[in-house]
Formats: structure tokens, sequence, C-alpha cells
């Protein structure tokens, strides 16, 4: 699941934005915001953890119009983001911001990667949950201020990062450490699923729409 094309500064409010103005596919979404699918589909059902405020990506110019009319014309196609995107990324790359309301969870989420990606290094770690090497060095040690409290969870789960930022992080870690890197098919099945019930609905609704397009035509 690993993609090396840039992604969007603000992912899910951009999916937002997308489920709310346009007819791409939930896996289009998906893959130019790089986070999972199924967040999307909680996105568009609203039972994400967080509510997210759309934030439009073409006024962001990380996308065109043109992109998503062609997106909207084909679902197997994929978006590109604008070249402007990409340099405004570019520009304001840094460590990861992370709301408040999230910090408290870091703590879980670095013991998770620790504990089941122990390959994966501490500056690698650090980037990918935004937070210090002492901080994961005390984690690691059991010497943090919280230790008592600190549950391993999966940073995905927690919101501190996307699937696909992870399985990259760890597929990078394992290769540098000359390791097979897991493959995670716990949604395969899902999304498989999700993927084919969405094209059903996309193509009932175009069905429906040229239906009424034709009666509309015949009483004219």
């Amino acid at each position: 699941m690993a993609n090396a094309n840039p992604t969007p500064l603000m992912p899910h409010a951009t999916a937002a934005w997308l489920v709310d103005n346009t007819g791409l596919t939930f896996a289009q979404i998906a893959e130019f915001c790089g986070i999972h699918i199924l967040e999307v589909q909680a996105i568009a059902d609203e039972t994400a953890a967080t509510k997210y405020t759309g934030r439009d990506p073409v006024r962001a110019h990380e996308l065109t119009m043109e992109e998503i009319e062609k997106g909207q014309n084909n679902p197997e196609y994929k978006l590109k983001m604008s070249v402007q995107g990409q340099d405004t990324i570019r520009r304001t790359r840094g460590p990861r911001y992370t709301p408040v309301s999230k910090r408290q969870d870091k703590p879980d989420g670095i013991a998770w990667i620790l504990k089941n990606h122990p390959e994966v290094s501490d500056g690698a770690i650090g980037k990918l949950i935004g937070t210090t090497r002492n901080t994961i060095n005390a984690i690691r040690e059991r010497s943090h201020w919280n230790s008592a409290n600190i549950v391993p969870k999966d940073p995905v789960t927690l919101g501190l990062c996307s699937q696909r930022e992870l399985d990259a992080l760890v597929a990078k870690a394992a290769k540098k450490a000359g390791i097979k890197a897991p493959e995670d098919s716990r949604f395969e099945g899902d999304r498989e699923a999700l993927i084919e019930e969405l094209r059903a609905e996309r193509t009932a609704a175009a069905e429906a729409r040229a239906a009424e397009e034709a009666e509309a035509g015949d009483e004219a």
C-alpha cells in the first residue's frame, strides 16, 4: 500500500471536501489523499472519530477541476496533484503537527511501533508521530513519567497517522534491515467488497439519471 506520490497537506479534510463536492469514487479519493478507503467511507458516513471540515484542494492549488472531471469520467483514473500543490507541500514540510486532543495518545502509538516493528528507527518514529528521541527512548526503557498507563495501540487507529504512511515506514525500515515487510491484509476483503458495492451504486445511479434524461426528452 505504500505510495511515494505527494498527498494533500490536510488529507482527511481534503477527502471530506471531495466526498461532499465531487462524484469521485472512494477508492480515487483514498488514493489521492493517501488514506485508507475505509477512512473515506467513515468520513462519508460521518462515523469517523473526528468531524472534518472540508478543505477545497482546488482553491489550495493541489488539484485542478480538469483532474476532478477526468476522475469522474473514469473510475479507474488516478488523480494527479498539481505542480504548484507539490511545491507548497515541499515548502511547508516539517515536524508533524498533532492536534492537542490527540497528543495524549502519542505514547500509546509509539509503544505499539516499538513492540511490533523494532526495526523502525527512532528518527523515523519521531517524524511519523511528531515526537522526540528522548520521549521514544523513555517509553522503550519504561522511564516515561506515565509508563504505568501506556498501552500499545495502533497509531492508525488512534488517528496519529494514516495506514499508508505506516505501511511505507515499515516497508522502508524492513528493506534497510534486510527483512521481509509483513503484509497487512486486515482490510482487503472489506476493501474489495466496498469497492464493488460502490461501483454498483454508481452504475445504478448513472442508469437512473440516463432513464430520467430519456424520459424528459420524450416529454419534450
